[in-house]
């Protein structure tokens, strides 16, 4: 299972970043919004890199971008192929692409508590980290969908409806789902 989770989950954050991309930029046209360089001056102090005054180097954010989102993909893969998915699940992974950004950027002292930032900016963030962590799940679970059915719909199945006293799947049959 790890192995189909991490190919599908670069593939499915690596998408998921294109269409934040996409969505970013026509975001842009109609607000007039300037990019934001955060993502470049985040892997520059990572990396030891030198920062610039200003703009950062395109490649610098694309990087920081496109690697990120491909990187946390993975995650989105691994519940995928546990049986994690639909828009439940992406909305769970959408809080955790959130929370990625807000680590890296608070820990390297670029960014500051989303509390903190003015509510339309805050906004900004939040609608295309759902464009992310929607986009990325939908092809995550398209492409967990062609290994069958993950443990934890199969133990869903096991008891239809929710209720206590719902003890875990026999081992036997947990490990079977996955071979």
């Amino acid at each position: 299972m790890l192995k189909r989770a991490i190919w599908q989950g670069l593939v499915a954050g690596l998408s998921g970043a294109a269409v934040m991309t996409l969505a970013e930029k026509t975001e842009q046209r109609f607000t007039k919004r300037p990019d934001s360089y955060v993502p470049a001056r985040v892997l520059a102090r990572l990396s030891g890199l030198p920062e610039r005054p200003g703009k950062q180097p395109p490649w610098l954010n694309l990087t920081m971008h496109f690697g990120q989102g491909a990187l946390v993909g993975v995650l989105r893969s691994v519940m995928a192929q546990s049986g994690l998915r639909g828009p439940w699940a992406s909305g769970m992974f959408t809080v955790t692409r959130l929370t990625t950004d807000q680590i890296l950027e608070n820990a390297t002292g670029v960014g500051a508590p989303p509390q903190t930032w003015p509510r339309r900016e805050l906004a900004v963030d939040v609608l295309h980290k759902a464009v992310y962590g929607f986009a990325t799940g939908a092809v995550a679970d398209a492409l967990a969908a062609r290994d069958g059915r993950g443990p934890g719909q199969v133990h869903a199945d096991a008891r239809p409806g929710r209720r206590s006293g719902a003890g875990p799947l026999p081992r036997a049959l947990a490990r079977a789902v996955r071979r």
